[in-house]
This record gives C-alpha cells, structure tokens and sequence, in this order.
C-alpha cells in the first residue's frame, strides 16, 4: 500500500483502520460508531491560485486527499458521471447576494435538495470501491430520511447494477412534495417505505440493523451487505466539504473579500451532516470566523453548543422545516471524537450515556474547542416571518429550512453586532415546500393543496418550475409499503427473500 494512504478509523475505540473503499462499503464501523479520517489533510495550495476554479476540479482537489486508495483517473471519472447536466445550472452550486448575505444554493440537483450535492456521487464512488475490492455480493443501500436523502438516494442509486436502495421515511414527517417525489421513484431495485413513527424512530431502526450480527449473517448467506446513503457513509460527508471551498472562491472572485479573509457560515441542520463538513472544511485551512448552527424547535444542537449538555430527552416537534425535525443528530459523533482528540473511549462513553439516560454532558476541555460554533433556534413563526419580508424585499424565496438559518443568522448579528460577511446555505428548494412557503407569504393561499401551488409559485416568484418537480402529482404511485416501526427488519427481509 501506498505511503502516505489516508485511513479511517471507527468515534468507538476499534483499533483497526481502513482505507476509504473499505470505509465507504461498510458505512458504519462494526462496534456502531462512524469513520473518521485519522487525519484533516490540508489545502497546499493559495486560495488566490484556486479562484475561477471549475467545480468538478475542485471536487478532485479536495476529494483525491480524502480517498487515496482510488487512482486519480477513478475518481474523475465518478466526478465526471456526478456533476453533468442533471444539475440545471453549469455552476452546480451558486452564489446568491440577497439582504445583506450570500445564499449558497444547493438546489439544483435533480431532486432539488443538498443531498443531491453528494448522493449524485456516492453511487459512483460504491460501485468503484465494490470492483476495487473484488466484492462479489449485492450491496443493499439502507437509509432513513427526513425527506430529502431519500429522494435524492432513490434517485443517485435507481438503476445502478448490483445495488438495492430501501429508504425508510416517517409517515406525515415529511412534505407532500417530498413525500411525492419518493413514491414516484423509478427502477425495480428502488423501495421507499412509510413507517408509523418519527425520523429518530426511522435512523434508530436502520442503525440497529446495521449492528445485528444475526440478521447480518443472513444478509451474508444470501450474498448481501449493507451500506448506507446517510451522512453516517464518509463517501457523503466528504464531497459535502467542497462546496464551502467553492462558495468561498466565489465570495473572492465577485470581489466581495480577499482571499484569506474570514467569513461566517450560517448552516441550518438536524443531523448535523452539513455543519460536519464545514467544520472539516475549516480544518482543510478554509478561513472562517463563526459556524452558526440553526436549528428549529428541536434544539437540541443549540443547547449543546451553549451548555455542553446533549439532551434527546423531549418531546419531538413536527415543523414546517421537516428534515430538521431530529433529536438524535448522529453526525455530532464525529465532532466529539476531534474535540476529544481522538479520545475513542471518551466518545464511547458519551454515547453510551445517550442511548441509556438519554443525555450527556461533555467536559470542560472539549466546551472550550466549540468557540468556533454559534448555536441558536427559530421558531416556527418567525422563519414565516423571514419567509415574507425576504420575499417582499428583495423577490428572493427561501424554503422553510434555509429561513431558520437566516433567522438564526440574524439573531446572531443582534447578539453580535459582528460585520463578517455571511453566507447562508440554501438547502433546499422552495418548490419542495409549497404549501409552508407560499402561506407564510400570504394566508390566502392556503385554500390550495401542495401540488396546485407550485404554479401559483412559478408564477409570483416569476421562476421556472424546476423539472424534477414538474407534473409530479400526474405520475404514478410506484411505493405503497408501510411498516411499523418496529417491523423494519421483518419488510427488509420480505424484500431480499431472506
């Protein structure tokens, strides 16, 4: 093996380290913790050399680090397949100026979310790790979603050879657009599966199937292992860094900042996924100030960032901001074990306490190595509230995640006064959240349902509807699967045969 090889290891103290295709394969470590890379390998290069950059060699740059066991040529090759025209913009991810800030859109993959941002690479990255490896078995791709990964990991693995994708997702937890998208999806190795629970319920279930030694054995028998789709899959979470690189290099190219100059990074999140990959990006040299964490009601990341305290102990709220909408944020391991250095017991032992109090409480000495974060929450009204005046004031739309990260943002600055330039990730397109969005412009669209919406939104934002979403309420309905909770197991092995 190469010298200088990057290597994953398990948040939980197992010794033994892994190359990213093994890392990405398995998804999850084997004593339940999640792959960290042993090391945040740097930038050396000069932000200034890099403005102007493409997207695709930005990918490359940041990712051939990460993924030293792929030759160069596979993995742009797998950049190539991920970043062509199912975006509908040439830029993959713009840069908007609206009120004061700089909206990073996300949303402009096929399925209109963020998650589009990675899992239209992650298929590509699984199938070269499975040859690489020699791996002879059918992978099944198991994820639960708060709305957007499974549409959007439907959609990146429909079709693919040798793979299965079984997506989880919480009856009434999600939109009716996103709902839609999800039962609509094509390709016969595609199951979307509504269960009578919340999305905890959803990410709890799916984790203790990746930890049954029994039922793993049967998947092995019958020529199957799982991977995952979700954040927890480090072959998600690393492309998600690029995009703050590419956001930054932008700011320096419209000569809104110099390069070296900080900025802040407003992130509205639930799992923690996408504020993960920010903070990777800051350890990559990336020059930022403040990562503001926004969170809605469920605000158990800003009481964590302003106590120490993790506290799942309360009752889940159902929101406009559904993939918010998450008690147990499953990427915050992976913050634990670096602010811990890499201390795997004490990451043990905190989530241990988790999963039998229902709470931790983390030490002095990691509370201090979260000043670079921001935690805060908005309620439900006053993303409305910011939906409505954004909207009024500068014609710009925000669907009802990215709201809470500027209302958060703004709650920031009074607190603040700090005058660092901002840039606000738009997570998700409006069309995804008709209904929520166009009522809290004006109540009187509530007499229309979700579907006759997107027009009427086209048609005051004076914006096309995105093609993913056009006619969706004519397709057919592919996937009528409901489960309860505690039958995930039971559907996954009607499905396989097992």
């Amino acid at each position: 093996m190469k010298e200088n090889n990057l290597y994953y290891k398990s948040t939980r103290g197992s010794e033994k380290r892994f190359l990213s295709t093994a890392a990405i394969i398995k998804g999850i470590a084997d004593d339940g913790g999640l792959f960290v890379p042993q090391a945040i390998p740097r930038v050396n290069r000069n932000l200034y050399e890099l403005t102007g950059i493409d997207y695709k060699e930005l990918v490359f740059l940041i990712m051939k680090d990460f993924f030293t066991d792929y030759h160069h040529d596979e993995l742009k090759h797998c950049i190539n397949q991920a970043y062509d025209r199912k975006f509908d913009t040439p830029i993959i991810a713009p840069l908007t100026p609206k009120m004061g800030v700089y909206f990073l859109e996300l949303y402009h993959g096929p399925t209109l979310a963020f998650k589009d941002m990675a899992l239209s690479i992650l298929p590509h990255l699984l199938k070269k790790a499975a040859q690489k490896l020699n791996l002879n078995k059918e992978i099944v791709i198991l994820t639960a979603t708060s709305g957007d990964t499974g549409k959007a990991a439907l959609e990146g693995f429909a079709g693919a050879k040798g793979t299965k994708i079984i997506v989880f997702f919480p009856l009434r937890g999600v939109s009716k657009i996103q709902e839609r998208q999800m039962l609509t999806q094509e390709g016969e190795n595609t199951f979307a599966i509504g269960i009578r629970g919340n999305f905890d319920d959803a990410q709890k279930g799916v984790k203790e199937i990746f930890e049954d030694p029994d039922f793993n054995k049967k998947m092995d028998e019958k020529n199957y292992i799982f991977s995952s789709a979700n954040s927890i899959n480090i072959g998600r979470l690393i492309p998600q860094i690029v995009y703050y690189f590419y956001a930054y290099l932008n700011l320096c190219s419209m000569g809104e900042i110099k390069a070296g100059e900080k900025i802040n990074i407003a992130i509205p999140t639930g799992n923690f996924g996408n504020i993960l990959a920010a903070y990777y990006a800051k350890e990559m040299g990336l020059p930022m100030n403040k990562l503001i964490c926004a969170s809605n009601e469920n605000k158990v990341l800003a009481d964590f960032f302003n106590s120490g305290i993790y506290d799942k102990r309360r009752e889940l709220v159902m929101t406009i901001s559904p993939s918010m909408d998450i008690l147990m944020s499953s990427n915050l391991e992976r913050l634990l074990w670096s602010i811990s250095e890499g201390e795997t017991g004490k990451v043990k032992e905190l989530m241990n306490l988790l999963g039998e109090k229902g709470f931790y409480q983390i030490n002095s000495e990691m509370k201090k190595k979260l000043k670079d974060f921001y935690g805060g929450f908005a309620p439900q009204e006053e993303s409305r509230q910011y939906i409505k005046e954004v909207f009024e004031k500068s014609k710009y739309l925000l669907d009802p995640h990215t709201a809470v990260g500027y209302a958060v943002y703004k709650k920031y600055i009074r607190e603040t006064q700090d005058k660092t330039k901002t840039v606000i990730v738009a997570t998700a397109s409006p069309f995804k959240f008709t209904k929520s969005v166009m009522e809290s412009i004006n109540i009187q669209y509530r007499e229309y349902d979700d579907f006759e919406l997107i027009e009427k939104m086209a048609d005051l934002a004076q914006i096309p509807i995105p093609p993913g979403i056009k006619d969706i309420e004519k397709k057919p309905l592919r996937h009528k699967m409901v489960c309860e909770k505690e039958k995930m197991k039971a559907k996954i092995a009607e499905i396989l045969n097992l």
